[in-house]
Formats: C-alpha cells, structure tokens, sequence
C-alpha cells in the first residue's frame, strides 16, 4: 500500500504525466549511478547532474542529455539518441515518445550535456537506441 501510496504522489506531481520530462530522464541516469537522486523538476535534475559531473558540450552524442527552451514556462528534459533523434516525455501522451531533436526546428536547445562515465561505455547507448 505504501507503495501505491507513493505512485499516486508521483502522478499528481507530474500531473499525471503531463509533467515527467525530468522524472523520467533522472529515473533512467539514477539506475546508472549518474546522478545522486531522482527528480520531478527540471532545474532540480540538472542541479544534481551538474554537481555529478555532468559537462555542457556543443554537439550531442548519443547518451547526451538534452535540454530544451523554456515553452509555457517550462523547461524540456531528454535523451539524444543519433541520427537527429531524442527521446522524451510527450505531454500529451503522458510517455516518453521519439521525435526530431530539435521537434523540427521549433525548439531551441539550451545545452548538450555529456558526463565522462558514457565516453567508450555500451550501457547507456544501450538503453538510448532507436527501437
């Protein structure tokens, strides 16, 4: 029950999914001891990713970690999986979905990040590659 208890926090934090840009990609960095915490808010991921020795880069590599403009008071959390392709949260199917990196050159990325760990390491391409 404690369990559901906290699931149901989960969604009404995240809107029930509209909100889990930042849950998501943190869940996933969490699992491979890239950032210390999970997080629901944006800013919040990328305090913890900067203080585990996340690094801004200028292009993006698969693995990176991509950080979109704000729209509609909101900052946009995702992966870069190659080929001019991210995977992110999708508000309105409240899932993480693949699309053009840039959403087709309507939105701006902020910052391209890369920590040292994914340089040479199968793991976390692993999990980012295209179905």
């Amino acid at each position: 029950m404690i369990i559901l208890a906290e699931i149901k926090k989960i969604e009404n934090l995240t809107e029930n999914g509209v909100l889990s840009c930042a849950f998501f990609v943190s869940s996933i960095l969490y699992l491979f001891g890239l950032i210390q915490n999970i997080h629901l808010s944006v800013k919040g991921a990328v305090k913890d990713m900067k203080k585990s020795g996340w690094f801004e880069i200028s292009k993006p590599k698969r693995g990176s970690v991509l950080l979109w403009e704000k729209k509609d008071e909101h900052y946009h959390l995702g992966f870069y999986l190659g080929n001019q392709k991210a995977i992110s949260n999708n508000f309105k199917k409240k899932m993480p979905i693949i699309h053009h990196f840039t959403y087709k050159r309507k939105r701006k990325i902020e910052a391209i990040f890369w920590h040292k760990k994914l340089s040479g390491s199968k793991t976390l391409s692993k999990v980012v590659q295209e179905p």
